[in-house]
């Protein structure tokens, strides 16, 4: 039998930072990655805000396209091999209700999955300032194996946009899955150093 093409879970939340999303999955489809996209019903109305791409476009993107509401979807079950989910952005509802298995739709369903099964599941967190509750929620994920990923930009490559500074961060959260990509600048040591070498 043939391998499976590389795969990749992405859910969308209502948090504030599609953008993210979207430019992962221009990127996925780039570099033909398979993807299954779900996106919630508060992430839609986000999305109005923050972008003006269709709905149709964004779920255009992904190699499959679920409901929220579809939890028998196959990536509900621990049976559909993927390399990775990423929920991004994501919002505190969705990681308290990972944290405690309240699964209710196909994103927390999907996240609860990858965690059980032992699979990379990154969680991009939108929220400031943090309460004690969102901090224990994100502490007891992480040491269930999730990875924490607030979308903190880097200022040392000298952004001049806001597309610099989505990429370098989209850039990082490749790298957290196990994925390179060269679109942005890494850390390379001061610039004195390079000089002195």
């Amino acid at each position: 039998m043939p391998p499976r093409p590389r795969r990749i879970v992405v859910g969308i939340t209502g948090a504030t930072g599609a953008i993210y999303a979207i430019r992962m999955l221009e990127i996925m489809r780039q570099l033909q990655i398979e993807t299954h996209l779900v996106i919630s019903k508060w992430a839609m109305a986000t999305l109005k805000y923050e972008t003006d791409l269709s709905e149709a476009h964004i779920r255009g993107l992904a190699t499959a396209s679920y409901t929220a509401k579809d939890l028998s979807a196959p990536i509900a079950s621990g049976s559909f091999q993927h390399d990775g989910m990423v929920i991004v952005p994501c919002s505190m509802k969705t990681l308290a209700a990972i944290r405690i298995g309240f699964c209710d739709d196909l994103i927390s369903r999907a996240g609860d999955v990858s965690l059980k099964e032992g699979r990379k599941l990154l969680l991009v967190v939108r929220e400031t300032p943090l309460s004690d509750i969102h901090l224990e929620n994100m502490l007891t994920l992480r040491r269930a194996g999730a990875t924490i990923f607030p979308p903190v930009p880097a200022f040392y490559t000298r952004p001049k946009d806001l597309d610099d500074m989505v990429n370098q961060s989209v850039g990082r959260m490749f790298d957290s899955l196990g994925i390179y990509i060269d679109n942005f600048d890494r850390w390379n040591g001061f610039e004195r150093q390079k000089k002195k070498a």
